[in-house]
């Protein structure tokens, strides 16, 4: 799948922080949905450089390490054929600011939680659960 361009990819990050009680991820939550912060790729964007640009914006985090390289999952086709591809990567800050988007004003989210692997489980539905699963091992086999 790499190297492809589709219509409708939203490119995002699984945010991990390691706590003393070990690593937590962070969730965004809109409406009832909780999900990773994520956009959709703009112009000849990378998709990459997508998941940084959102996860700035939607959170305003920016010392994003990408400490597992440019692995990536994607899910299928969800909200009329969007799929959304996730990177894994690593923050030393847990200061998240939830701001206005520029374009409508109004915030994109609600609410957000430094999660365990476990809580995040519990409130993502199955779509993001499967990208939690990927994280999970991810996360492990660098430990």
């Amino acid at each position: 799948m790499a190297g492809r361009q589709r219509k409708f990819l939203s490119c995002g990050a699984v945010g991990v922080h390691e706590s003393d009680s070990g690593p937590r991820v962070l969730m965004l939550r809109a409406f009832s949905a909780w999900d990773f912060p994520k956009g959709l790729v703009e112009g000849d964007e990378a998709p990459r450089d997508t998941a940084i640009r959102d996860v700035r914006e939607e959170t305003m985090l920016d010392d994003l390490s990408f400490l597992w390289g440019e692995d990536y999952f994607e899910t299928g086709p969800y909200s009329r054929g969007k799929v959304a591809r996730y990177y894994l990567d690593a923050t030393r800050r847990q200061d998240v600011a939830i701001l206005p988007n520029p374009e409508t004003g109004q915030p994109e989210h609600s609410e957000y939680r430094w999660l365990s692997i476990a809580d995040a489980r519990r409130l993502a539905a199955p779509r993001v659960r499967l990208v939690i699963d990927w994280a999970e091992t991810q996360i492990g086999d660098r430990r």
